[in-house]
């Protein structure tokens, strides 16, 4: 699966040397992230303009429509995890109101979709990590802030600063005991 700056998203096959899927032409906002939900059946993007898009994988058509496309923040979308069976989704990333790091529910109609938003993250959280076996978010902002979420409770947990600059990765290790935080700097 591939994004670029245009706002194109594609999907090849190793053993082919042309494209199977154009899900989105150019023109389109700057993908800023995209996955596979964990049974490999959709594709989600994340884009510039504050919006999530998620597909069914196992297309016939060559340019199919999104099943699902909506605004989750009104100023990007930078970064999103499927949730359970890809029924939730969370997402992180920068909306006037502070919102920045937002749990969805695929599954009702849009107006109701939003689960729950934090408030957190001034200057928008750039990216986000789905601890399963503790039913944790992490986040990580523009300032340099780490957040931890209880999505169970909806409440977060910890907040600290962890670099100057931009937390630009996160990773999780397997059994889930650290997390490491890269940064801008």
């Amino acid at each position: 699966l591939t994004g670029a700056q245009d706002g194109s998203v594609r999907m090849f096959e190793w053993t082919r040397p042309q494209q199977l899927v154009c899900f989105q032409q150019a023109g389109n906002a700057r993908v800023t992230r995209m996955y596979f939900n964990a049974q490999g059946n959709k594709c989600g993007v994340a884009d510039g303009e504050g919006f999530l898009s998620i597909w069914q994988v196992n297309q016939t058509t060559s340019n199919p429509k999104p099943y699902l496309s909506w605004q989750c923040h009104s100023k990007t979308t930078s970064d999103f995890a499927f949730i359970t069976s890809s029924s939730l989704v969370a997402t992180s990333g920068q909306s006037n109101d502070n919102r920045n790091v937002c749990l969805w529910d695929t599954l009702v109609s849009s107006g109701n979709s939003l689960i729950h938003a934090f408030t957190c993250h001034d200057h928008g959280a750039t990216v986000l990590q789905y601890a399963p076996k503790h039913q944790l978010l992490i986040s990580g902002g523009r300032k340099g802030y780490v957040c931890i979420f209880d999505i169970r409770q909806r409440q977060t947990l910890f907040t600290f600063q962890a670099h100057e600059s931009a937390v630009k990765a996160l990773a999780l290790d397997p059994s889930e005991d650290y997390f490491v935080t890269g940064s801008a700097e």
